[in-house]
């Protein structure tokens, strides 16, 4: 591989679509398109009729890092996912045995642990103490349950980013019937900073 060749996956203008693990079909009687996991008897549907598959991407993709698509969907930093991969991977742990592992501040450690347990992606529990009282320790959720939940996460992150772009989408074809005096960058940027 030269230095200017793409990263192995990467998708670089009219890649080819049949070879990866997930298929993407479109409607040809509407403009739905649809991103699908696993092959479906019969393919894909909209309306009662068949979609057909989506070979080619015409626009310039390069696929996320693992890291970053959880980062972005689920709205965490790089601790707060270091904290969450530590607690899967090393087993139930108290706030000052992850922070100790990671050597991050165990303030820190607490706000995203409590963060990590409100989406759904850890449990906490008690553990009693030999001397009296309790500590807090984290634990991760059932695999199963991890995978469907971190699954239909991601697919709301992605259908709220597909409706910003459709949205993005009427806003340039509104643009284009329309008389404004600004340019379409202006109104463009406006539109959305408006709706934030």
């Amino acid at each position: 591989m030269t230095h200017d060749d793409p990263p192995a996956g990467e998708l670089s203008g009219e890649a080819n679509l049949l070879d990866r693990q997930y298929g993407i079909y479109q409607c040809n009687d509407c403009e739905n398109v649809v991103l699908a996991l696993r092959d479906c008897d019969g393919g894909m549907t909209c309306h009662g009729q068949t979609m057909e598959r989506v070979t080619d991407a015409n626009i310039d993709i390069e696929p996320p890092d693992v890291k970053d698509v959880l980062l972005d969907a689920f709205g965490l930093p790089k601790p707060g996912l270091d904290i969450c991969l530590c607690v899967i991977g090393e087993g139930p742990m108290p706030p000052a045995d992850v922070a100790e592992h990671l050597d991050y501040d165990e303030s820190t450690v607490r706000r995203y642990l409590n963060k990590l347990v409100d989406i759904g992606l850890l449990e906490k529990s008690q553990l009693n103490r030999e001397g009296g009282g309790f500590v807090n320790v984290y634990h991760s959720i059932d695999i199963t349950e991890m995978h469907r939940d971190t699954m239909i996460g991601f697919y709301v992150w992605a259908g709220e980013a597909a409706t910003l772009i459709e949205e993005a989408n009427l806003t340039k074809e509104e643009y284009l019937d329309e008389e404004y005096a600004e340019g379409l960058n202006d109104v463009f940027w406006e539109r959305f900073e408006s709706e934030s």
